[in-house]
C-alpha cells in the first residue's frame, strides 16, 4: 500500500512539474526572436561593461535601442521573458541557443581577426624585403661610384 501511495505521488510531482505556471501573455515573443533579442541585450550588456562611454558619446540607451531593433517594447520583452523562464525547459533551449550563436559569432571574429593579422604581417614582410632591396641597391650604387 504503501508502495501504490510512494508512486502515486512521484506520478502526481512529475506531472505537476510540466504544469505551466503563468497564461501564455498576449504579445509573447515568439521563441526564434527571443532568441535574437537575448543575444542582443547580451552584446549590449558586454559592451556596457568594457566601453560604456562609447555608448554615452553617441547618446545610445542599450536597452531602447534592442527593442526599438525587434520592435518589442519593455513589457512585452518582460512578459514574454518571465513566461519562458516558468517553462525551465524552453528557457535553457532558449538560452543554449543563444550561447550557441555568441559562440559562433565569436569564432567567426576571431577568424576574420586572425586572417587580418596575416595580411598585415605579409605586408609588413613585403615592405621590408623591398628596404632591403632599396637599401642594397643604394649600396652597390654607392660602391660603384667609389670605384670609379
Amino acid at each position: 500500500m504503501i508502495k501504490k501511495i510512494n508512486i502515486l505521488f512521484l506520478v502526481l510531482c512529475l506531472c505537476s512539474c510540466n504544469e505551466k505556471l503563468l497564461e501564455k501573455p498576449d504579445g509573447l515573443i515568439a521563441k526564434d526572436k527571443m532568441v535574437q533579442v537575448l543575444k542582443d541585450v547580451a552584446i549590449i550588456n558586454a559592451a556596457k561593461t568594457t566601453n560604456i562611454s562609447v555608448l554615452r558619446d553617441n547618446n545610445v540607451e542599450p536597452m531602447t535601442y534592442v527593442f526599438e531593433k525587434h520592435g518589442i517594447d519593455s513589457l512585452q520583452f518582460a512578459e514574454s521573458d518571465r513566461y519562458y523562464a516558468s517553462l525551465p525547459g524552453e528557457y535553457q533551449d532558449i538560452y543554449k541557443k543563444v550561447e550557441a550563436i555568441l559562440e559562433n559569432e565569436q569564432n567567426v571574429f576571431k577568424e576574420a581577426k586572425a586572417e587580418q593579422d596575416s595580411l598585415r604581417r605579409l605586408e609588413m614582410e613585403q615592405k621590408q624585403k623591398e628596404a632591403k632591396r632599396v637599401k642594397d641597391s643604394l649600396q652597390e650604387i654607392s660602391r660603384n661610384k667609389t670605384e670609379e
